[in-house]
Formats: C-alpha cells, structure tokens, sequence
C-alpha cells in the first residue's frame, strides 16, 4: 500500500469483502455469519494447508511427533456465573480444544487485558480459579502476558488461552473420517453453560438451580480413545452455536447427511423450560463442559458404556447416525414422528456467552 490513510487504498485491497460493512455480533456466534468471516476473510488471508482444516487446534508435527496447538479468547458477561468464572472457563475451553484431536494437553498460556479500576479481589478469585482448573486437567500455565487499558476500554477482563498438546497414538481423529452408518454420541445434557450464564446476566430464577458444565474433558477423551481406538472418527465439544453448530460441521466437514432422534437428546428439565420461556432452542446454546463423537457403528454401544462410567458422561446418550453421502444437511426426528432440518444458526442467540 501507499504512504498515508491505509483506507485510502481499501479498494485495492486483494482479500474478498464479506456480506457486511461491519463486524457483527454474530460473526462471533459459532454460526453461519463466523463460517462465511472465517472462510471469506481469514482463510484466504492466512490460506495454508493445516489452517483449511478447520478444526480446533493445529495438528503439527514436529521432529516426528504429531503436536498441537490451539488458542482462544474468553469474553463472557457476566464474568462470574453459577458453576464457574472466566478464568476456569478459559482453562477449560483450551484444554478441551486439544483434547479432541485425541491429544493429551501439556501447557497453556494465558493473556489477561484487564480495565483499570478491577478490583483486585475479583482478578485474585480468577487466577486461583485457573490454577485449580490447570491442576485438575493435569496442565501447567507457564508463560503469559498482561495489558491495563483505561478506565471504559474493556468490560472488566478478557482472557486469552492458547495451549500445546501431544498425540500419543497413531490415530487419526477428525470429520473428514466420518463414513455412511457412524453413530453420533454426546456426553450429556446440552445447554447448561449457556442458560447458566443468561440467568446471571439476566437476573432470572429458576425453580431447579442451573449451573455452568464448564469442565476439562480431556480424561473423558483418553477413556473414549482407549476403548474405540480408530473407530473414533471425530470429537468435538459443542461451544459457540451449540450442538447444532457442531453437528453441521461435521456434515460440511465429511460431505454427509446426520439425522438425530429428538427424544434421545439429553436437556435437563429446567434448561428446556428456560428455554420455552426465553424462546430459545438448547440444539443452539452453548455447552462447555460436554463432547459429540462420532463412532463406527459397531464400537457405539462400547463407548456409550465407557462413557457413563467417567463422571463426566454419567448422562450420555446415542443421539442419531450419519444417514448419507449424497446429500449435506442436519435433520432431527421430532417427538411428534415428524423430521425438521437442523440448519446453522444464522443470527446471535446469546453474545459474550464464553
């Protein structure tokens, strides 16, 4: 570019311009607005073979061993919510990143940009949080970095996670393996995180408690890899869009059709019934503490056993199965014997959910 205003010269910028003028909440959402950012603005940017992947972390191999490396941003509001914080919420998420690549994580990072005014009691509570969630997933926090912006530049606190891992086996585990036939898993009742933290920042009682599933899935993958070994196709915790976010990438990702069995979905009563009241449906709210799987067939009924022994999958459940090659979508059987498609959510549901 020339000297001068660098938007004097956007017209002669080489990258494709999306839809909008202007960045949207819900090119955040985990939906259809982030897939068209991501792949019209930031793919062809940053175009290379690991990033077209498009899966949570980076597989790398270095040295002959397969690596990866994965990093995200926590933004959520409010910043403490029943069942967790921001900072376990960070953990968490990093971890589990790695860990659906079937990899064991090793070390994390961390970046905190805090407003000026925090109060240091809050941002004590968060780093002892981080430490207990980073010893109970069996990772160490060892390099970071710290900004202050002034007073009204940030809401409180944000913090960005990035983390290494290692793949000890010699599988491979991701949706381009999904085949004709596979079983779809979770590992429990979906929603939670996300009407957890919207009754928080809402203000709204329920008569059941709700509480954040933010948790370190890596033990639950190590269990679900020991006993399908290749048989497992893909992992992938269900986060910004929810489960149905997921489960259309999987159908993108592998270029198949996946059908699942409303009644066999697991929602806490309480979840479903905020979300009758709030209008919202728990195929899109956000978990943070749950898995999707996709098996063959003839390991499912294993999994699903191995799965309900780990105290993180006690309530999980065979949801539906991958139905075609031909075509590319989401269905759902519903209770009343009819069948809906399951699309990608379009606009934002819930902002600043993680």
């Amino acid at each position: 570019m020339k000297d001068g205003n660098p938007l004097e010269n956007f017209a002669q910028c080489s990258l494709p311009l999306t839809r909008h003028s202007r960045v949207q909440l819900a090119h955040g959402s985990g939906g259809r607005m982030m897939n068209e950012l991501i792949r019209n603005l930031f793919l062809e940017a940053f175009d290379n073979p690991t990033l077209n992947q498009m899966e949570d972390c980076a597989t790398l191999v270095v040295e002959g061993k397969r690596l990866t490396f994965s990093t995200d941003s926590y933004v959520v509001d409010p910043i403490f919510f029943p069942g967790g914080n921001i900072g376990e919420l960070a953990v968490n998420g990093t971890v589990n990143d790695l860990s659906m690549a079937g990899a064991r994580p090793l070390c994390l990072s961390v970046g905190f940009i805090l407003e000026e005014g925090f109060p240091m009691q809050e941002l004590n509570i968060i780093v002892d949080s981080m430490q207990a969630a980073a010893r109970q997933a069996g990772v160490a926090i060892v390099t970071g970095d710290t900004k202050v912006v002034d007073k009204g530049k940030a809401d409180k606190i944000f913090i960005n996670t990035s983390g290494v891992g290692v793949i000890e086996h010699e599988f491979v585990i991701s949706p381009e393996r999904i085949e004709t036939g596979d079983c779809v898993l979770v590992s429990g009742t979906i929603g939670d995180h996300g009407i957890a933290v919207l009754s928080q920042r809402e203000g709204l009682s329920f008569e059941s408690p709700i509480e954040s599933d933010t948790a370190a899935l890596n033990g639950l993958v190590s269990a679900i890899v020991e006993t399908a070994g290749d048989r497992v196709r893909a992992l992938r915790d269900p986060t910004r869009g929810g489960l149905a976010a997921t489960l259309n990438e999987f159908a993108e990702q592998a270029g198949v059709s996946i059908e699942i069995d409303e009644s066999s979905v697991p929602v806490q009563p309480a979840v479903v019934g905020a979300c009758e009241l709030l209008g919202l449906d728990p195929l899109y709210v956000a978990n943070e503490g749950k898995l999707t799987a996709v098996v063959a067939p003839e390991i499912a009924d294993s999994v699903l056993q191995r799965m309900r022994e780990h105290p993180l999958g006690r309530n999980a459940a065979l949801i539906g199965e991958v139905t075609s090659s031909r075509r590319t979508f989401v269905s759902m059987r519903t209770r009343i014997g009819g069948v809906r498609i399951v699309d990608l959510p379009v606009g934002e549901q819930l902002p600043r959910i993680c």
